[in-house]
């Protein structure tokens, strides 16, 4: 019985390998992104009705909201060139600015991204704030949180379908969906692992120089961030996420490849 049980597994993560654009990363994504997309855009509109969402009419929501869409709009524009359209076909994009003095962002399938005006003090202007929308957009083109949820899902309920785990555990499927894309959490929570942070960063710097701005921003971000957090680390082997000096190295590490992508 154990074998047959472990043979399924073996079956349904094969079927459901796929790679990362770009990276070339092998990942395994067991659920449907379209049932995702339908969870994501519920749970998002709830948590901006529940939550004050600054208006269209704020200078700084407009800078979100056109920060946002150069860079999806260049990222699409590049899957569609590259073949992999079908990643991001059914995206309905959303940028919304939270009035919240917490420093975070964070983004959903079917490209539904919050900024908090928390984080504004540190991305200063809108190269900055393009460091932090290209990282939100990453996750979601390289469908971490799906990769995330499905570790989760199989951890905690074993191989079962989304909607199976919906009809017998709603609240617990719902608390994994909510702690796989990090919603309520300040920038730094356990949401996505040190490997999908790094990889966001790498991305993220790829996507905002498609879109025009200059990935070595990402370097003096995360300075700011660094100096911001008065130099005190959690220590890298107790955080899923990297430390910002870690960071930093690596976004040095990845400028050159990055920059092949820059058009000014």
């Amino acid at each position: 019985m154990k074998k047959n049980i472990c043979f399924a597994m073996c079956l349904i993560l094969l079927a459901s390998c796929a790679t990362v654009p770009i990276t070339g990363r092998r990942q395994v994504r067991m659920l449907p992104e379209g049932m995702l997309g339908n969870m994501a855009s519920a749970n998002y509109q709830s948590y901006m009705a529940a939550n004050t969402v600054v208006p269209s009419s704020d200078p700084r929501a407009q800078m979100v909201q056109r920060t946002g869409e150069r860079i999806s709009d260049a990222v699409v524009e590049y899957l569609k060139n590259t073949g992999q359209s079908r990643r991001v076909q059914d995206f309905n994009w959303e940028f919304s600015l939270v009035d919240s003095d917490a420093v975070n962002a964070w983004a959903m399938p079917g490209g539904k991204i919050a900024i908090y005006t928390g984080i504004l003090d540190l991305t200063q202007d809108e190269e900055g704030l393009a460091v932090v929308m290209s990282h939100e957009i990453a996750h979601v083109v390289a469908q971490h949180g799906n990769e995330r949820m499905s570790q989760q899902l199989l951890l905690t309920m074993g191989a079962v379908s989304l909607d199976v785990a919906l009809r017998e555990q709603p609240q617990q499927t719902r608390d994994i969906f909510m702690l796989a894309y990090g919603v309520g959490g300040t920038l730094g929570s356990l949401a996505y692992s040190r490997q999908h942070e790094y990889e966001a960063d790498a991305l993220g710097m790829t996507f905002m120089a498609m879109a025009g701005y200059d990935p070595e921003h990402t370097i003096t971000f995360w300075e700011r961030m660094l100096a911001y957090s008065g130099g005190a680390q959690v220590p890298a082997f107790l955080s899923t996420h990297p430390t910002n000096e870690d960071r930093i190295n690596a976004a040095r590490e990845y400028l050159p490849e990055a920059m092949n992508y820059y058009k000014p």
